[in-house]
């Protein structure tokens, strides 16, 4: 069968990578053409764009990218009617991918799935009419969103488990070969290929855009830098940016950058300081202390319209699925270097906070489950096909 993705951004390029595995495995004859990145292509298929031409984020990004966005959003139309799949997958991203769905739908080219949904019990509810009218089937990786959707709203999903948390298991699972390809000059210096368990080392996560990594990244190295003769340093760059982009934030620091190592840099990590978003699910997945840092201009102004336009009391994957604070979050007006240090320095061993939080990952653990969600996901697609 013929299998058209879409995945705006880097974490869906890796999530859309292992559903892409699993559907090959399931079905001999799979063929795919996507929006995605080097880890969908490394699957098989036709890249059409590269995530980098569409991951924009924030009002004025996207205004000062609109007519690419909107020339993205045309060819992609025209390249779906023209392919003719046997069926749409999204990977999240819903600003983009809802239109795509909308257009799908209303042309009816083929049944459209989300896999991984849009997170609009955070936010912009109003959505739900959109998924409601235009998707066939979501699959859903969190375990609250079951009553979210199902009872709240009345539209069944699917909830597979969680890919972030089969992604770990099977990383630990796996032998870690030496680094290799683009980047590996610069992480064949970090402690993180050196043999031995986890080691005195602070992990800096400043997310995968270039407006969170200049608006957190700077107070993030500063929080650590009275720690640098104790613990290594090392930064995760994300693999949609170039390593250069982080030069201009390193400079006078002891502070070392890894490309695209993020779960090598975890597996040896002590504690961990990140931008909200898949990465503190990820940091909770390899059990490390983590505070959770992210910082927004006028953060007065964003704490205040918080309360009024956020459905949810927590921006972390963790606290949302624990369901209480389990991770120290420190957004908009309560960010600041000298919180994220006090934080950081409770989480580190013999902190007064280190115990406690471990404790509470295994809630984290217990509630995810052991389904590999992408073999389940591409299990469930495949039947809705053939029938």
């Amino acid at each position: 069968m013929k299998y058209y993705l879409i995945a705006g951004e880097a974490s869906g390029d890796l999530h859309a990578s292992h559903l892409m595995q699993q559907l090959k495995q399931q079905d001999a004859e799979a063929e795919f053409r996507f929006f995605g990145g080097d880890l969908m292509t490394a699957v098989g298929g036709t890249r059409v764009r590269h995530y980098k031409e569409l991951a924009y984020m924030g009002f004025i990004p996207v205004l000062l990218h609109l007519r690419t966005i909107l020339k993205n959003m045309r060819f992609c139309k025209q390249d779906i009617t023209q392919w003719q799949p046997d069926c749409l997958i999204l990977v999240d991203y819903p600003g983009f991918n809802l239109k795509i769905a909308k257009y799908v739908k209303a042309n009816a080219i083929c049944p459209v799935y989300y896999y991984i949904s849009p997170k609009i019990w955070a936010w912009k509810e109003h959505r739900i009419k959109n998924i409601k009218r235009d998707v066939d089937e979501l699959f859903s990786i969190l375990p609250f969103e079951v009553d979210f959707f199902e009872k709240k709203h009345h539209y069944p999903i699917h909830y597979v488990g969680n890919p972030t948390a089969s992604e770990v298991r099977e990383f630990l699972a796996s032998p870690h070969p030496s680094p290799k390809g683009e980047g590996a000059e610069v992480r064949s210096k970090s402690p993180l290929f050196l043999e031995g368990d986890r080691g005195r080392l602070i992990a800096l996560l400043a997310g995968s855009r270039q407006q969170e990594i200049r608006e957190n990244l700077p107070a993030m190295i500063e929080a650590t830098r009275h720690l640098s003769g104790q613990y290594d340093l090392v930064l995760a760059g994300a693999p949609s940016i170039e390593p250069s982009y982080y030069e201009q934030f390193l400079k006078g620091s002891k502070v070392r950058l890894v490309v695209n190592e993020t779960f090598p840099l975890l597996a040896k990590a002590t504690a961990a300081l990140v931008t909200s978003g898949t990465a503190t699910l990820e940091t909770c997945m390899f059990r490390v202390p983590q505070v959770v840092c992210y910082r927004t201009p006028m953060p007065r102004l964003f704490g205040f319209l918080r309360k009024y336009f956020l459905k949810v009391s927590y921006v972390s994957l963790v606290n949302l699925i624990a369901n209480r604070e389990v991770v120290k979050e420190l957004v908009a007006n309560t960010f600041s270097v000298e919180a994220i240090r006090e934080e950081l320095e409770a989480l580190l061993p013999g902190g007064s906070k280190r115990e406690v939080m471990l404790n509470d990952y295994e809630e984290i653990h217990r509630l995810l489950g052991e389904s590999d969600a992408p073999e389940k996901a591409a299990n469930i697609m495949i039947n809705l096909l053939r029938k």
